[in-house]
Order: C-alpha cells, then structure tokens, then sequence
C-alpha cells in the first residue's frame, strides 16, 4: 500500500489504497479530477471489471457528500448502478474476488 507522506490529504491516502486494491484485483480505474466541465458530483473513481461498472467516492470518517454527489449517487442507482462511499479501505473488500483475504 502506498505509504502516507507528511502533508497528504487523508483522503488522498484512503482513495490511493483504494484504487491500488481495486487494480490489484483486477479492475479498470479511472480516477476523475473535477474541475470546468465536469459532471456535477462526479465520484472519485469508476471500476470497471467483468461488465460491471462501480462508483467510489472517497471521503474521510468524519467526511460528507456534497448535495451535488448525493443527487449523482441517487441518479446513478436509480439506474441500477453501483455508488460506494468508500471511508476507509476496508469498505472496498466486498468488491474484491482475487485479494479478499488481504483483510
């Protein structure tokens, strides 16, 4: 796992643990950077494996969704989707089918 270095964001460390186990097992990442343009309340990271696509925001223990990624994270499961709320890394392993037993 990638180690924390002095002045990272926390959230920083949980969604580069997250998205390391996400690839380990298998799975597609792609890590967004919200900025001019982008979808209001997009998540953090998509994962894409077997077909199957899901949506991780990261956000600290003490964290809290935006309105704007609380109504992406309704659109995306009124529409069957998968939206995780990843607030530590441990919250990814029901997702995992290859690395299960790191935890």
């Amino acid at each position: 796992m990638p180690r924390q270095r002095p002045g990272q964001n926390p959230e920083t460390i949980i969604q580069n643990q997250v998205r390391e186990l996400l690839r380990m097992d298998g799975w597609y990442v792609i890590r967004h950077q919200q900025g001019l343009g982008s979808h209001p309340g997009l998540s953090d990271l998509t994962a894409i494996k077997d077909g199957k696509t899901i949506y991780v925001e990261i956000k600290t223990p003490n964290g809290y969704q935006s309105d704007r990624q609380k109504q992406f994270q309704h659109d995306i499961e009124t529409h069957g989707g998968i939206y995780i709320v990843c607030r530590r890394v441990e919250d990814i392993q029901p997702y995992l089918t290859r690395t299960m037993n790191l935890f």
